[in-house]
């Protein structure tokens, strides 16, 4: 099974923790008409192969393939409320947050391999993106207006969530756990041509005393009535890279082409 980045995983659990009360973005809507894309046409929509050139393999996941183990560990509590639903995200989703249509793949590029999109020196794209990273895609289809008001979400979140710490609730009488680091920072990410708007950040995680051990990188990209979250994985040792700007641009084009 796939592991699902929890920059996906946060969309959802943002929608149903009281956090999502921005309106839709309507004027985004208004400004260039979309059309919200069916499953089917969502997942025609995702990025090949094709439109990137050599060295990429794209690989299309089935449904649920990218889902999260159920059960898993217990939940673990924020210390900050307004940051409950970065936790919440790691833990099962509430179904009736889910978008009502989801592709998920991954892109792989070899090392040393140049795109058709961004050609440029050996190893390494623009922008500090590592050619050789693996690069999970989600796909999310959404009603109308619901895009942009879980984009601006995502933004308060940001804004108001950069450290906090967590843990699991002891049970009655029994002493105090571990606690967990979580760090949130906001990453300079540009908007690609086509899209209505792009948010990037990083999510580091590790104990409250030690080192952090997790690194998840980025950026979420709004195309019309979709969003395009692009994740990377990687650790204080080996950073998360900066997602893949040649792949960012060709997803982007094909989703907007899609909803016309």
């Amino acid at each position: 099974m796939t592991l699902r980045p929890v920059a996906l995983l946060l969309l959802p659990a943002l929608a149903v923790a009281g956090c999502a009360t921005v309106r839709p973005d309507t004027a985004a809507d208004q400004a260039q008409p979309a059309r919200v894309l069916t499953a089917a046409e969502l997942r025609a929509a995702a990025v090949g192969a094709a439109e990137l050139g050599g060295g990429y393999t794209v690989r299309l996941l089935s449904a649920g393939q990218a889902a999260p183990p159920p059960g898993g560990a217990e939940r673990q509590l924020a210390d900050v409320p307004a940051c409950q639903p970065v936790l919440d995200a790691i833990g099962p989703a509430d179904p009736g947050a889910e978008p009502q249509a989801e592709t998920d793949l991954t892109v792989a590029k070899a090392a040393g391999a140049q795109s058709a999109q961004s050609p440029g020196p050996r190893g390494a794209d623009a922008k500090g993106a590592d050619s050789s990273a693996d690069l999970y895609i989600a796909l999310l289809g959404y009603p109308a207006g619901r895009a942009g008001a879980l984009q601006s979400t995502l933004d308060q979140v940001l804004a108001q969530c950069a450290s906090f710490t967590s843990g699991v609730k002891p049970a009655a009488g029994a002493a105090k756990g571990t606690r967990t680091r979580q760090q949130l920072a906001r990453v300079d990410t540009p908007t690609p041509e086509g899209a209505d708007g792009a948010t990037g950040f990083t999510l580091t995680s590790g104990p409250e005393t030690g080192a952090a051990t997790l690194v998840q990188r980025a950026a979420v990209v709004r195309v019309g009535t979709a969003l395009a979250v692009f994740s990377t994985v990687g650790t204080t040792k080996e950073p998360a890279a900066a997602p893949d700007p040649a792949v960012l641009s060709a997803q982007t084009r094909k989703l907007r082409a899609a909803q016309r």
